[in-house]
């Protein structure tokens, strides 16, 4: 006997209030970091790296998920990759991208498994990412102790603005 599989909804409202806590939806997994991922991240985490942003799980449904992300100025956002496709589109803010400059309204794509990092401008940068799936992983590509140790300094330096910095859109997510 086949189990029954429901269909997708054909039609669905969200609400932003309703978002929740992107690490605690459990729709990434993480690759396996290398040691020196691993010491970096913790030493950056430590040092006051998640204050820097802000990711919230507007919705999902099986094969299709929304994300709005909030990095603040600086953020020192690890190159890396995710296994599906993904569109970004920048409600606010800006951010650098290799030698390009993005700002409100402009967005890019990036192909699964594809290595990407971007840099939040000097208001940071409010991105929804949009993908065709509720179910991807992220893998770091910075096995580069000197990457590691920039982004903990930047973090020091950051974290006391990050705590005055507000949204770009001057909207936050997931509160009324």
């Amino acid at each position: 006997m086949t189990a029954a599989v429901s269909a997708p909804p054909r039609f669905a409202l969200f609400r932003a209030a309703q978002s929740r806590d992107f690490e605690q939806s459990g729709i990434m997994s993480q690759g396996m970091p290398t040691e020196t991922e691993m010491a970096g991240a913790v030493a950056a985490v430590d040092a006051g790296m998640l204050e820097g942003t802000t990711v919230r799980l507007l919705f999902e449904m099986a094969g299709l998920s929304l994300t709005h992300a909030w990095f603040k100025s600086g953020f020192p956002l690890p190159r890396h990759t995710h296994n599906v496709d993904c569109l970004y589109y920048i409600l606010a803010g800006s951010l650098r991208i290799g030698t390009e400059e993005l700002g409100r309204g402009d967005g890019f794509f990036v192909g699964a498994d594809v290595p990407y990092s971007y840099v939040p401008g000097a208001e940071g940068v409010e991105v929804l990412e949009f993908r065709g799936s509720n179910n991807f992983d992220i893998k770091l590509l910075a096995d580069n102790p000197a990457f590691w140790a920039k982004a903990v300094e930047k973090v020091r330096r950051s974290r006391e603005d990050w705590g005055k910095e507000r949204p770009p859109s001057g909207w936050t997510v997931g509160s009324a």
